[in-house]
């Protein structure tokens, strides 16, 4: 059977503005159908996003995704918790790295992998004001050279 691939819905720019990540993972995400429709027309906000670990689970909070407009009554709260799905060594893993070396664990992007929606996670470190300035200074420099490049090709 061939595979469809995999269609990105959304990324969250923010967690890597704010962030380094240092390993990712994919997770799947439990959900009711009018959510998977609303995600399907682009409806879905990662922005202050995070996930927690609770008694051996993994949880995401504060992603927002928009009622369905033909949902009614089986819509759910557009910013309830959802559980994502890994298996319990991997999470486990996870809560160790988190507990022992103070990281973040961060959604960076939503996705279609066949028909499934998938979340890939961050194991994140926070950047420091610093950081941020460094990496402005380094994507301005870069820009600056690529049009200076592209003027003399001309």
């Amino acid at each position: 059977m061939r595979t469809k691939g995999t269609k990105l819905i959304t990324e969250n720019r923010k967690a890597r503005h704010e962030y380094f990540i240092l390993e990712s993972y994919e997770a799947g995400i439990e959900l009711t159908g009018t959510e998977v429709k609303s995600i399907r027309q682009g409806s879905v906000n990662l922005k202050d996003s995070w996930c927690s670990i609770e008694n051996g689970e993994l949880f995401i909070k504060q992603m927002h995704i928009s009622p369905y407009e033909k949902g009614n009554i089986f819509n759910r709260d557009p910013l309830r918790v959802r559980r994502l799905l890994m298996h319990k060594s991997e999470i486990n893993r996870l809560f160790g790295k988190q507990k022992q070396d103070g990281l973040a664990l961060v959604p960076l992007s939503l996705y279609f992998k066949d028909s499934r929606v998938k979340v890939q996670l961050g194991l994140c470190k926070g950047k420091k004001l610093y950081d941020k300035r460094d990496d402005a200074a380094k994507r301005d420099a870069k820009r600056t050279i690529d049009r200076a490049l592209k003027s003399q090709n001309r």
